[in-house]
């Protein structure tokens, strides 16, 4: 096969004068051979056809009309499921080895015939602009606090030019964690940025239809500073690509210290959010310029923070109840019947009513959940205690795993009714007087064997415990061990070992 750099040559000997038999030698070729290469005057590679034509029988050629139309239908299927639907359409026709040959005919069809590929669009970011903030999940993080698994999300608030972040624990996406944190952070931050961007959470932003694009409150809380709301596509996390990254690169991190610290357990939940500070601080301190350069840029921030609470009105069912959020609380009994506002914060209900704190109850995450304390419904459980047996929420009578087992074995020796009158006793003890104090009546019971836990004998035990006759939690002494015995045993089995020999 002649070569470029042979008809090159010759090209050159000829130019030179060359007879066309001697340049033919001199380029390594024949002289039939050199007179084409004279006439045409293009190199080898240049009289090359290129191959368009198929060296093997396509296989899918008879299926591929079938096959064009469904990625065409469905652009999202992918080759190995086209290829098992045609294994389970025709059996035999289609053998595991071809499924490469597919995959190329397939991609090759996207690049040349397919639907157009969405363009990402590098943006240019100014100082002082634009923030975003999104929640993700911290749970596949393993993080617990006192050996508890601690299910729990992070709201993450960046500047898009500088990259300063921040975070703020939460337990849901909902509005009053979304307020919370976005005030946490520019309070932080110390200035306010000319919009912020969120992607399309439910508590921001309205569904499609709606002729407001984003809910009341948020409006509202942008409005207070003076902010511009922004939010993305729906389905389209690209659009909020600076936070979407420094969730990736910020879990990377915490799972990375984890790792060198050698627990994911920490004691308490401030335990935890100094961790979490200690690594926003050393993620920061190479933004320090840049962040600088916004500080100058940013909005002065107003007088004070917007309250991060709803407030709703509710009256308390017969049930001494009130349903928020899909959540089920109780409330004194006292109130049934009433009408009462409860402020509903991120973490926490405030029970009001005529204008003064009746509760502090810690909310509930999620849907679907209740939350019923035995101070509240005691009183009537006492005047009814047949309901006792078939409560929906009987569970939440037991405060600890200690007052079950008592309920447990008075049910061994007494009716259900008589057994529901009993501890209910021993309930409203613990109500009115002191939960712990009941509670370490029953351990000291139960570590002692008694036969019989009944009211009478937990009132007992309860009292004694109040004039200090036995101790809440007893010392175990042990006798100091004098070393000289351990010489004197040895002694006396060498001396044993001696005789017998």
């Amino acid at each position: 096969m002649v070569t470029d750099n042979q008809a090159r040559r010759l090209k050159k000997m000829l130019s030179e004068g060359n007879k066309l038999g001697t340049s033919a030698l001199k380029a390594g070729m024949d002289e039939k051979t050199a007179r084409k290469y004279r006439a045409t005057g293009k190199l080898p590679s240049e009289l090359k056809k290129a191959h368009t034509w198929r060296t093997r029988i396509d296989p899918f050629e008879k299926d591929w009309e079938e096959i064009r139309v469904m990625i065409s239908t469905e652009p999202g299927l992918e080759a190995l499921t086209i290829f098992q639907h045609l294994q389970r359409e025709t059996p035999g026709e289609y053998q595991d080895g071809q499924l490469r040959t597919l995959q190329r005919k397939i991609k090759r069809w996207r690049a040349t015939e397919g639907p157009p590929k969405e363009v990402m669009f590098p943006q240019e970011h100014y100082p002082g602009r634009l923030s975003q903030s999104d929640f993700t999940h911290m749970n596949d993080m393993g993080i617990t606090i006192g050996k508890q698994p601690f299910d729990h999300l992070l709201y993450h608030f960046i500047m898009t030019k500088s990259n300063w972040e921040t975070v703020s624990i939460c337990f849901s996406e909902s509005f009053e964690s979304l307020s919370d944190g976005f005030q946490s952070a520019i309070w932080e931050l110390g200035g306010v940025p000319e919009r912020h961007q969120t992607d399309s959470l439910s508590t921001a932003v309205n569904k499609e239809g709606n002729p407001e694009e984003f809910t009341k409150r948020y409006s509202a809380l942008m409005d207070h500073y003076r902010v511009k709301p922004m939010r993305i596509n729906v389905r389209k996390p690209n659009e909020n690509g600076d936070v979407e990254q420094s969730h990736f690169r910020f879990k990377k991190s915490v799972d990375q210290e984890l790792m060198l610290r050698g627990s994911r357990d920490f004691e308490s939940r401030d335990n935890y959010e100094h961790f979490l500070r200690k690594m926003l601080r050393r993620r920061n301190s190479g933004r320090k310029v840049q962040i600088e350069i916004e500080k100058e840029i940013l909005r002065a921030l107003p007088n004070r923070k917007l309250d991060s609470f709803k407030v709703v009105e509710k009256s308390i069912s017969r049930n001494s109840t009130i349903l928020i959020d899909h959540n089920i609380y109780s409330v004194n009994s006292r109130l049934i019947g009433e009408m009462v506002k409860v402020k509903v914060f991120a973490e926490y209900l405030e029970v009001i009513y005529a204008q003064k704190l009746a509760h502090k109850i810690p909310r509930l995450r999620g849907a679907g959940k209740h939350k019923i304390q035995y101070r509240h419904i005691i009183d009537s459980l006492i005047r009814k205690p047949g309901a006792f047996e078939n409560y929906k929420y009987k569970q939440d009578m037991f405060p600890t795993t200690r007052f079950r087992m008592v309920y447990d074995g008075l049910l061994k020796t007494r009716t259900t009714r008589k057994a529901a009158k009993e501890y209910l006793s021993i309930l409203n003890l613990a109500a009115k007087e002191s939960e712990s104090l009941v509670d370490d009546a029953i351990r000291i019971l139960l570590h002692t064997g008694s036969q019989i836990i009944d009211s009478r004998a937990v009132k007992d035990m309860f009292k004694a415990l109040q004039e200090d006759n036995l101790p809440r939690n007893p010392e175990i002494h042990i006798q100091k061990v004098n070393p000289g015995i351990y010489n004197e045993l040895f002694s006396n089995q060498e001396a044993a070992w001696i005789s017998l020999n």
